[in-house]
């Protein structure tokens, strides 16, 4: 479902789609209409339909637009499908929702999600951990430089009542669905905070905690390889410092993107792989093991993708020398926006469950959301992470 909303279907095809998930076409089939009650085609489309749907009701591009971003192949296919499936031709449906009005060049959407929503320490962990020159927080919207299948893309993340605004500059429209699933998954908008908040509080070490602040969300990244890359960059040093390093990096091997702000995009694991000593100023070791993790990458033996299977990228990265239990959770949680990862090696963590009285068997009781029970463990602390700046002086 991830690599479906990625948009792999549209640009591989059904056969692309079975190769990623190593099944064949006809098993595939079969295993999704069991599970979801639908193929991977009809999966495919009913996310198109629903992109074109939120593209016609809350922005003003023009019709041919909405249909090359939703993944439709023609304008009359995108015509056909939405009177068959939606009951309404497009001009129909915008005509009943008054889209905003478009900065030039720029999309804005609305991203819902459930409530509670917790913003303080979602967007708080984001701007604490933010990239300097691929990522930064202006005071009220949240920056960010990406790489997508088509080009490149710059997006602005801002909390409202109710809903993320998102504006975004795209090189190629066809991103735009990967690129809105992706930022999603970054905010952990489909979440069910009520669900969550319900298992953890039969724990009472941390029922109070969920009742205080509800709606906490895994900071996630919409760059799953380049977090791969900072959280090896972070191994063993502070927030404030892994940042920092991991802008260096940036600025010395990133791609140049002639703007004020996002100065650079992260460099890809290609050209981290054979970044100089000079550029990783680090124990020696260290700089090795991020080599070997960015080789890894770069060669397809390591995938932390969307759609990914996460056992097996966990494997691989716990098998390159140097990486430890604290790298592969924060990959996991924060790349692979695993829900369940306990982080039971982290210092925050460690600090909070022993001013609760807890201990690692405890741990046992929050699953399968035992990522979630992490962030509320690190709300004990005064950490930056736990707070929004208000201006972009305090970051």
């Amino acid at each position: 479902m991830r690599l479906i909303r990625d948009g792999v279907v549209e640009r591989e095809g059904v056969a692309g789609l079975a190769s990623r998930v190593h099944y064949s076409q006809r098993h595939l089939q079969r295993l999704l209409v069991d599970e979801v009650g639908a193929g991977p085609l009809q999966l495919a489309r009913a996310e198109r339909i629903r992109s074109a749907r939120v593209l016609l009701e809350t922005t003003t591009m023009p019709m041919v637009d909405v249909a090359h971003a939703a993944g439709f192949a023609s304008v009359r296919q995108f015509n056909d499908t939405m009177r068959e499936m939606a009951g309404r031709t497009p001009s129909e449906i915008r005509r009943h929702h008054r889209g905003t009005l478009d900065t030039p060049g720029q999309i804005s959407l609305r991203l819902a999600y459930r409530e509670p929503f917790n913003v303080d320490s979602l967007f708080g962990h984001l701007i604490a951990t933010a990239t300097p020159g691929v990522e930064y927080w202006d005071g009220e919207w949240l920056h960010q430089g990406l790489r997508l299948q088509h080009g490149t893309a710059f997006v602005a993340l801002r909390p409202e009542n109710g809903y993320v605004s998102l504006r975004a500059e795209v090189d190629d429209l066809r991103d735009l669905t990967s690129l809105v699933s992706r930022v999603r998954t970054q905010l952990d908008l489909d979440a069910d905070p009520v669900l969550i908040g319900e298992h953890l509080s039969t724990s009472p070490a941390l029922a109070r905690e969920v009742a205080t602040a509800p709606g906490r969300r895994i900071p996630g990244s919409a760059d799953p390889v380049a977090m791969t890359i900072r959280a090896v960059l972070g191994q063993q040093i502070s927030t404030r410092a892994a940042a920092g390093l991991a802008g260096r990096l940036a600025a010395v091997l990133g791609e140049p993107t002639g703007r004020e702000g996002i100065t650079h995009l992260f460099p890809t694991p290609a050209v981290v792989a054979e970044a100089p000593d000079e550029v990783l100023a680090m124990p020696a070791t260290r700089r090795a093991t991020v080599r070997a993790v960015a080789r890894a990458m770069a060669e397809g033996e390591l995938d932390v993708e969307p759609g990914c299977d996460r056992d097996e990228a966990r494997r691989v990265l716990s098998s390159v020398r140097g990486v430890g239990p604290w790298t592969c959770g924060v990959v996991a949680m924060r790349a692979l926006a695993d829900p369940d990862e306990p982080l039971l090696g982290d210092l925050g963590v460690r600090r909070a469950m022993g001013a609760l009285g807890l201990t690692d068997e405890n741990s046992t009781a929050w699953r399968p959301w035992r990522s979630y029970a992490v962030q509320y463990l690190w709300a004990t602390s005064d950490h930056p992470v736990n707070h929004l700046p208000t201006k972009k002086e305090e970051q």
